[in-house]
Formats: structure tokens, sequence, C-alpha cells
């Protein structure tokens, strides 16, 4: 499909820093005779509001898709090239191919169209918000779904963060099928000799 001139598409991902569960990347298209209040960076918005707004965007884009990349691609080819990947999964799975994408952070995927990457984008660009909201509100409904697999590790509260509660639970559990082995903390784990769950 060939691309659309004029349509701009935000990038943005949830998960590098995890331990545990896939790197989430959305992309959206905002219509512009849909406006929506409210956008921002995902981290700064309450988790009922980022539901709500997730909703919206949904309804109300011109397009939008979402990628994710597993932690066992993470640990293959690094965190940066999944994210990478994901991004360009994203952006081609849009309905509407886009002139340009606008991606946030400080390095640009290799894209069917105009990339431009841009430090603090998700709360400068309303399309780089939008997708960083899709990407959040689905990357937690996974890691709810990998509590429910494995409760011991209190991923409904961390999402796979290293907070000292995940660091604790890893020490005491050792690292599960969807812990990230690349990462220095479940390396270690492992290193120690504690047993995959």
């Amino acid at each position: 499909m060939p691309v659309r001139p004029g349509l701009v598409a935000g990038v943005d991902e949830a998960g590098r820093g995890p331990l545990a569960g896939p790197v989430v990347v959305a992309a959206v298209i905002l219509d512009p005779g849909r406006p929506l209040a409210g956008l921002d960076d995902s981290k700064k918005l309450s988790a009922d509001r980022r539901e709500t707004l997730a909703l919206l965007i949904r309804e109300r884009a011109l397009a939008w898709a979402i990628a994710e990349v597993s932690s066992t691609d993470i640990d293959r080819i690094n965190i940066l090239r999944a994210t990478l990947l994901g991004m360009r999964q994203a952006v081609e799975g849009l309905a509407w191919p886009p002139a340009l994408a606008l991606v946030d952070g400080n390095h640009t995927p290799d894209l069917p169209c105009e990339a431009r990457s841009i430090i603090g984008g998700d709360a400068l660009e309303p399309a780089i918000s939008a997708a960083s909201i899709l990407a959040k509100v689905a990357r937690d409904r996974i890691m709810q779904d990998l509590h429910r697999r494995y409760p011991q590790y209190g991923f409904d509260r961390h999402k796979g963060y290293p907070t000292p509660e995940h660091l604790r639970l890893l020490a005491q559990h050792g690292p599960c099928a969807e812990h990230r082995r690349s990462f220095a903390p479940v390396r270690r784990a492992l290193q120690a000799g504690l047993l995959p769950q």
C-alpha cells in the first residue's frame, strides 16, 4: 500500500527496562478532526486515566497498531534491536502507511517512511503520547496475565521492573521462562545456581 502524504504516526514503547516480559511498541495516527484532550506521557497518568484514554485512542485514531517482542527475542538480539524491531512492526501494522513517523527517544528505526526521533517526545507530540499510552496499557495487561501464570514474582505490582521486591523474589525463586536472561540480575540469579521455574 502506498504511503499516504501528510499522515504522521507517533511511535513509542513500553518495557525496555524490566527484567521480564516483552517490550511492547505502539504506533498511532491521530485524526485531526477528532482531537483528544489529556494526552501526555503515559508515566505521568494514573492507570485509570491511561485505560480511559487508550479506549478513546482506539476509537478515534485514524489508525493504530501494537507489536510485542518477546523476552526470548530480546535475549537473542538485545533490547535496543528488539525495540527498533517492534517499532518497525508497529508502523508496518498500521492500516494507513504514514509519510512520517515521530519516534520517542534518540534512536530512529529503519522504517518504510521518513522517521524522526524526538527526545521526550511522549510529552511533546500528541501522537507519540497516544502511542505511549497504548503501549503501556497493552504491556500492563500482558504483565497481569503473567502474574496469573507466575504469582510468586508479583508481576501485577512491579510489571517486571527491577524493584527491590522483584529482585528479592527473583533471588528467592530463580527466574521463570519470561525473565530476560541477558539482563544482569537474571544472569546473576542463574549463575548462583537458581533453577528456572
